[in-house]
């Protein structure tokens, strides 16, 4: 894997083991036992000093700190202010109002603002929104640019092959609005606010409470003033206990407090694993020339071969002035783990087909999210004593349509319409302390969402086959537009998106054009426009189970994948100061909150907490 006269007797030791390991394909979990054994005499740079992976209690620098917290109560707790948070909040004090009940609501988020932490593409399909609010025109939705043409292609190197929009395919947009999502969530907030929800921005949700039954309690936000090497500091602060009847987690995608649940309460013994996708997007001001409002453009094909799912969106947008939204998405079930999702969304904007709209333009943000791709093969079991799962962090993305906020608001919306009459009868039903809502389960099955992730459930797993892509198009064409998804069987996904790498030494490094600094750019200056920003003086966030893993295992096998997998430059391996071997190096304040970490790990050795809250990124309606 290295030179050997980089390494110490010891350690050349244990990497021929473990080259031996790995050239005999030993299982992950044999290999870490193995490697542990092997070297437990090589020294390894400490890492990871959060609490979660070195208990406070073990630490004689916290003997004698004050660590009482203070506890509130409210009737219903959310976690995350996002579409699917909002909705839930806002139907809970609409029913609330009109029934003349006193209901007590509350929506912590870790973002500075409401829509900070928020990327999406979008185009979105307004069809929840009017449910909820039908007025919202009259009252100002920023919903500026109703969708007036829709382009789909096949990219080649130097080509593009157009495919016709036919009626009642996926990915037609008819009807639908292209939108910042990030100012969509800011009036949702104010829309919010204005029924009487409380907000608590900035307000990190770190650790599920439960009752001395195992129900749900509510949670607790997290600490402030810990120093970098886990110590406290003169000024820490114990975080907030929020109790609540019951508690509802709309955290997003691999939400880090929904990975729990679904381990406490094995929600997803049913259902397969959700897999996942990495989307990053741009904003450009462009040439006024160039700009065509209402035009959205998709493609499949080229810089990816026909076995890495993914493609790109590009939307003009009518804001005032010539706005476009651009972006990639590539699936995280990918193999080569020389790809790096980042420099393909940068090559892909020099093809033929997207230069020119580019050219003479300026680029004005950037970011990055991962996002749901299991559909209704992956929804795990979404109630549990004193929770609901909503939104993202189950996952309700219909991904052939690439629209998942309408799915989202919906399913918020049908928790709230489940909540509320038990919330509001006159004893409380429920067999333990934290409310249990099954009815949420039900209704969700009885409504149009479910019926839409159904229809469209084969669509994602078809391209697992020899023809990749274009197989997947074909069974699409066929199963879908011909039968609506009314064929009688289901297919699997892969498994997890951790466990699809290939090693190294059986895949070709990928070469990578230079950027030029007009169209395509680095990573770092890149990640600067996403206004990023965290405490330094913290521990970082991004934590790992065994400090030693990542040389060892991650760069000895895969030549450190997590350097191209994140969007933002937070992994890096640079050499030991002694200068006999490599160490991980973790930039946690230059991450975006995207957890393509914390899926694509192929150890499964890195685990995403929250940080201080407000930290991350900064995105103006992204």
């Amino acid at each position: 894997m290295f030179p050997a006269s980089r390494y110490s007797c010891q350690a050349r030791r244990c990497v021929r083991l473990l080259q031996k390991i790995k050239t005999e394909h030993a299982t992950p979990q044999l290999y870490t036992t193995l490697h542990r054994r092997a070297c437990s005499t090589v020294s390894t740079p400490r890492i990871t000093t959060h609490y979660t992976i070195h208990p406070r209690d073990k630490d004689p620098r916290w003997e004698g700190v004050e660590m009482e917290r203070f506890a509130d109560e409210a009737d219903v707790v959310i976690v995350g202010g996002g579409p699917a948070g909002l909705a839930a909040a806002i139907r809970l004090k609409q029913l609330a109002n009109k029934h003349e009940k006193e209901l007590r609501v509350c929506v912590v988020e870790k973002a500075p603002q409401i829509g900070a932490h928020t990327l999406s593409g979008a185009c979105l399909e307004p069809s929840a929104l009017t449910e909820l609010i039908p007025d919202w025109k009259e009252r100002g939705a920023p919903l500026n640019t109703p969708v007036t043409e829709d382009v789909f292609s096949i990219l080649t190197e130097k080509y593009r092959i157009p495919v016709p929009m036919m009626p009642g395919l996926p990915m037609q947009n008819h009807g639908n609005y292209i939108v910042r999502m990030g100012n969509l969530v800011r009036w949702l907030g104010e829309q919010a606010e204005e029924v009487g929800v409380e907000l608590y921005p900035g307000y990190a949700a770190a650790e599920v409470l439960f009752h001395e039954d195992g129900s749900v309690k509510g949670i607790a936000t997290n600490d402030v003033g810990i120093a970098k090497d886990g110590s406290p500091k003169d000024i820490f602060e114990r975080g907030m206990e929020l109790h609540a009847k019951v508690t509802l987690f709309g955290e997003g995608c691999h939400g880090h407090l929904a990975k729990q649940l679904y381990k406490k309460f094995n929600l997803r013994e049913n259902c397969e694993p959700q897999t996942y996708a990495i989307g990053l997007k741009e904003l450009w001001m462009i040439d006024e020339k160039k700009w065509r409002p209402g035009r959205v453009e998709h493609s499949v094909g080229w810089p990816l071969d026909r076995n890495t799912y993914g493609g790109s969106f590009l939307y003009h947008l009518n804001e005032g002035e010539p706005l476009v939204a651009l972006g990639f998405v590539v699936g995280l079930d990918y193999t080569n783990p020389y790809l790096s999702p980042f420099r393909e969304f940068q090559r892909w904007k020099h093809h033929p087909f997207v230069a020119p709209t580019l050219e003479g333009g300026q680029r004005i943000a950037y970011g990055a999210r991962a996002l749901n791709e299991g559909g209704f093969q992956s929804i795990p079991k979404l109630t549990f004593p004193g929770g609901l799962l909503i939104g993202c962090s189950p996952g309700f993305m219909n991904v052939p349509k690439i629209k998942g906020t309408h799915t989202a608001m919906k399913s918020g919306m049908l928790a709230a319409e489940a909540i509320f009459p038990k919330l509001t009868a006159e004893t409380l039903d429920s067999e333990t302390a934290g409310l249990h809502v099954p009815e949420y389960a039900e209704n969700l099955k009885n409504s149009w969402v479910w019926k839409e992730l159904y229809a469209v459930r084969n669509i994602r797993p078809s391209f697992h086959n020899y023809f990749g892509l274009y197989g997947g198009m074909i069974y699409t064409g066929i199963f879908y537009w011909i039968f609506r998804g009314k064929e009688p069987w289901t297919l699997k996904h892969c498994g997890t998106d951790a466990n699809q790498l290939k090693p190294a030494k059986e895949c070709t490094p990928i070469e990578y054009p230079k950027p030029d600094g007009k169209i395509s750019f680095d990573l770092l200056s890149s990640v600067a426009l996403s206004g990023t920003n965290h405490e330094g003086d913290q521990p970082p966030h991004l934590t790992l189970k065994d400090d030693s893993i990542p040389v060892a295992r991650n760069l000895g096998i895969y030549d450190g994948p997590e350097q191209r997998f994140c969007p933002a430059g937070v992994y890096e391996y640079v050499p030991l100061d002694t200068g006999d071997g490599m160490r991980l190096q973790i930039n946690a304040q230059n991450c975006v909150h995207c957890k393509t970490c914390d899926i694509k790990d192929p150890s499964q050795n890195i685990n995403w907490v929250v940080p201080e809250g407000g930290g991350g990124p900064a995105y103006n309606g992204m």
